[in-house]
């Protein structure tokens, strides 16, 4: 019995990574339908080079960092339960690499390929472990510190926090140094449009997103006699309020509908485990009023040129869902309790502090060292043909 419940373990821990494998291809179709024709190819290879450089890194070091675990040891102690140990690893991983795919679509267009690999290097193997660490592993007394003094730990359940808010704000360092593509905010004031190249590829990559987010979050119980289905509703539950927000205060644009799922999920995966259906709705809900009022006050206001929103979509939207998971999760609104309103305002000020910290350090070394920008006729001329050397489609368009 206890090898077949290990058996299970394994395989319910494996299905889980795969789900989530699945989402790096809704990151690269997402990015791929945002950006201009001449930038598709190049959002397509980023996420797909991010992803191998984040592999070795995590397996090298950072998985270590976070977690105290090494993998350099014989194959016969690897294999021992099953493996259980190397796909755990594997589920964890899809998370880390996430962090250079949410800056991806922040940095779009303009940013240099190889320096974003270095940037990923250092993100996936130190930067981002070390908070994993301090919030899913106990690291330097953070939590035992958090549970003195609210009388709970900071909870993120699925990453609201932990990955999305910390990829974001990350991002938004980066978008910062890099500044705007050219041409897009005028001196005369005016503000020339990017439209998305491909409406179909953009909704793909949401849709892949949106269904690989259910093993992002449902798996993240991490053995199968601790999964739950109210996960799996909340997170449905979000989804639609994300979606439906966003559909009205979008004004029915495609773009920003698409996204508005994705905001409620992104929201819901710190108290996914804790709330109510309804609550999982409102704060689903206020995602997507959140992403839409943010993307265009950054895009129009403030001139913050994020290609994606990814800011709005993963830095502020996880921000609020660390913060809604002390709010929803709550007896007093329908949750299972446990939690701390004040702890997850701490836990979620201390994430977001370090990943924006860490992103202007890291991205801005980077600007110093080796450059972060591709040259002004590099980007005219599109990352496809200055990068890779070939287009997204056989002949040249004049109308890039």
């Amino acid at each position: 019995m206890d090898a077949l419940q290990q058996g299970a373990n394994t395989l319910f821990i494996l299905l889980g990574a795969v789900m989530v494998l699945a989402m790096h291809a809704g990151f690269a179709f997402l990015e791929l339908g945002t950006v201009r024709r001449k930038n598709q190819v190049n959002a397509l290879v980023k996420i797909l080079a991010d992803f191998s450089v984040s592999t070795v890194v995590y397996f090298a070091v950072g998985y270590s960092v976070a977690y105290g675990t090494h993998f350099f040891v014989g194959a016969e102690q690897l294999a021992a339960n099953n493996g259980y140990g190397l796909v755990k690893f594997f589920f964890l991983l899809t998370f880390a690499a996430a962090i250079p795919a949410i800056i991806s679509g922040g940095i779009a267009e303009r940013a240099k390929f190889w320096p974003q690999l270095i940037a990923t290097a250092v993100l996936v193997g130190l930067i981002y472990p070390l908070f994993e660490g301090v919030a899913w592993n106990q690291r330097f007394g953070v939590q035992a510190l958090l549970l003195a003094h609210t009388g709970a730990e900071f909870h993120d359940f699925a990453g609201s926090v932990v990955v999305h808010a910390v990829g974001g704000w990350v991002a938004l360092g980066a978008v910062l140094l890099l500044g705007a593509r050219s041409n897009r905010y005028r001196k005369d004031g005016a503000i020339s449009a990017h439209p998305p190249s491909s409406i179909p590829f953009l909704a793909l990559g949401a849709w892949v997103l949106t269904v690989g987010w259910f093993g992002f979050n449902v798996m993240s119980a991490q053995t199968l006699d601790k999964v739950s289905g109210l996960v799996a509703v909340n997170s449905l539950m979000a989804m639609v309020g994300g979606t439906l927000v966003a559909l009205v205060m979008g004004k029915n644009d495609p773009g920003v509908v698409h996204n508005g799922p994705l905001a409620g999920l992104v929201a819901v995966c710190a108290g996914s485990d804790l709330m109510h259906p309804l609550g999982a709705l409102v704060v689903g809900g206020v995602a997507g009023a959140i992403f839409v009022v943010m993307f265009t006050l950054t895009q129009n206001k403030w001139k913050i040129d994020d290609v994606l929103g990814v800011w709005p979509l993963h830095g502020l939207c996880g921000t609020w869902g660390g913060i809604a998971a002390g709010i929803f999760g709550l007896p007093a609104f329908g949750g299972l309790g446990g939690v701390s309103f004040s702890a997850q305002c701490a836990g979620t000020l201390l994430g977001v502090v370090w990943a924006l910290f860490s992103g202007l350090v890291v991205y801005g070394l980077l600007k110093m060292t080796v450059g972060l920008r591709m040259s002004q006729e590099e980007e005219f001329d599109g990352a496809d043909l200055s990068t890779h050397k070939i287009s997204a489609t056989p002949e040249r368009e004049a109308n890039w």
